[in-house]
């Protein structure tokens, strides 16, 4: 109750109510300003000052609704995977290759396009119980079709790479926003204390496109950026100490330094990159045991190194990578990136030769993954996510020759894969044109994927915010996201 509000109350008793009235210059008129002050406090037009001072930090948090997902593994294939030659066959392509596209076409590249269709070199087959085609460029995942939705009608519609790896993985084609790992640690904070919530795990070519910008936290507070894991050991940098360091020296040193941060905490309450910053030093301190035993693949078996690939040359990094992945997700990281390099799947040119190469490095460690996974009983609580940026168009691109022709740029219609998390197993939702250009029935956009998948980790999408610049800001950013219930199990 404010002082006006307590002051009308005590004129308005009876021996009070002609004194207040008659003392008061403005008379009636203060009594109606007191009662509309107070009748806009009550509907909340007026925004009051937050006066405490907001704190933020990585312990576990329960999600509103009851979760079926716990941590999520994205395998982000940069560059745009062909969906008509892996995930979405269509026999009209191989009737009419060759001929002219019957309609328009969304070229990317104006300077290498071509109207002339492009037939899917390599066969198509059924596999499963569930029946689902694949290309013969699979066949690991083949192998475990039955625990994989497989989304044939994505669409985020922007054709640059940038922009639509923006959309896929921060909601819109801006820069400058939260990835999808940041708003998840924001929102569910960590099963670990021992090693950070999100880690991203790069390639030995080249960082992707856009760089770190890939696992910013963008305004979020700095605590839920990721945590880049190198392809080379020391896979984390500047983890251990040296020698004249170790121990007891390194106990003090770090004690000390704490105790500065905290006064100066005290002194600055709301500076959130100092409480990053803060909580990085305890972090690194207790990573550099529990890192270093948490990517020790030698703890693991024979066996379950050649399930991913790792005795031969074309899949031994990438397997090590997803089998990290899995380790981490044991020892409760909340979510992981495993990137390929910059523009791996960009095959504007050479598809014939490209893309089978790049289909052999992931394939079997990615089957793996999903396989190691539900042996051990966490794929049920684990999301894990297939797919790129973007597919490819139906028609030749670089018609300079039969092993030099690709495929150009597509978002308005191409595949992912999930699997795990409260995702349905065996199951192919949606359909492109006839030619696989556009996505025509059962459409999911890159924030109905977004929806879906925080519904999943028992979140609300439009109720998951932060305010910046004045705006509650979510995922979706205002965006019509809705849960796409046919793809959960």
């Amino acid at each position: 109750m404010t002082t006006t509000d307590r002051q009308f109350g005590l004129a308005m008793c009876d021996s009070g109510r002609r004194h207040f009235l008659a003392t008061h210059t403005m008379g009636i008129g203060s009594l109606a300003l007191a009662w509309m002050l107070n009748a806009r406090s009550v509907r909340g037009d007026v925004e009051r000052p937050e006066l405490k001072v907001r704190t933020y930090d990585l312990a576990r948090r329960r999600p509103p609704d009851a979760p079926r997902a716990q941590a999520m593994i994205s395998l982000f294939m940069q560059g745009g995977p062909s969906h008509i030659d892996l995930f979405d066959p269509k026999p009209e392509l191989q009737k009419r290759d060759g001929q002219k596209f019957p309609g328009k076409i969304k070229y990317d590249n104006a300077a290498q396009a071509s109207s002339k269709i492009l037939g899917c070199p390599w066969k198509f087959s059924q596999h499963g119980q569930s029946g689902i085609a694949l290309s013969e460029l699979v066949p690991h995942l083949a192998g475990v079709i039955d625990d994989v939705t497989l989304v044939r009608s994505t669409r985020t519609g922007v054709n640059n790479h940038g922009q639509s790896i923006r959309a896929m993985n921060s909601g819109l084609t801006t820069a400058g926003r939260p990835s999808l790992g940041s708003w998840l640690t924001y929102a569910l904070g960590s099963a670990t204390q021992s090693l950070p919530a999100y880690m991203s795990l790069i390639d030995p070519g080249q960082l992707p496109v856009l760089g770190v910008e890939n696992w910013s936290n963008g305004w979020l507070p700095s605590m839920f950026q990721g945590t880049v894991i190198r392809p080379t050991e020391p896979r984390i940098q500047n983890l251990t100490p040296p020698k004249r360091l170790q121990g007891a020296v390194q106990d003090r040193f770090l004690g000390f330094l704490k105790a500065l941060n905290d006064e100066h905490r005290k002194r600055h309450p709301a500076e959130l990159d100092l409480d990053a910053r803060s909580a990085s030093y305890d972090m690194a301190a207790r990573m550099q045991t529990s890192a270093r035993e948490a990517m020790d693949l030698g703890q693991e078996t024979q066996a379950t190194q050649r399930m991913y690939g790792m005795h031969e040359p074309v899949t031994r990094d990438y397997g090590a990578r997803c089998l990290i992945a899995r380790r981490l997700v044991e020892r409760g990281v909340r979510f992981i990136q495993v990137f390929t390099q910059n523009q791996f799947w960009d095959h504007h040119g050479g598809i014939r030769r490209a893309l089978p190469t790049a289909c052999k490095k992931v394939d079997q460690p990615s089957a793996a993954l999903v396989r190691d996974l539900k042996q051990r009983g966490l794929l049920e609580s684990t999301v894990v996510h297939w797919g790129g940026e973007m597919g490819r168009l139906p028609v030749i691109q670089n018609d300079t020759g039969r092993d030099k022709i690709g495929r150009d740029h597509n978002t308005h219609g191409f595949s992912m894969w999930l699997a795990g998390g409260g995702f349905r197993g065996g199951y192919a939702h949606g359909q492109t044109d006839d030619f696989g250009h556009e996505a025509v029935e059962d459409i999911v956009n890159h924030y109905d994927y977004h929806a879906t998948l925080l519904h999943l980790f028992g979140i609300d999408a439009t109720q998951l915010s932060y305010k910046y610049n004045g705006a509650d800001q979510t995922l979706l950013a205002e965006q019509d996201g809705h849960v796409v219930q046919e793809l959960l199990a």
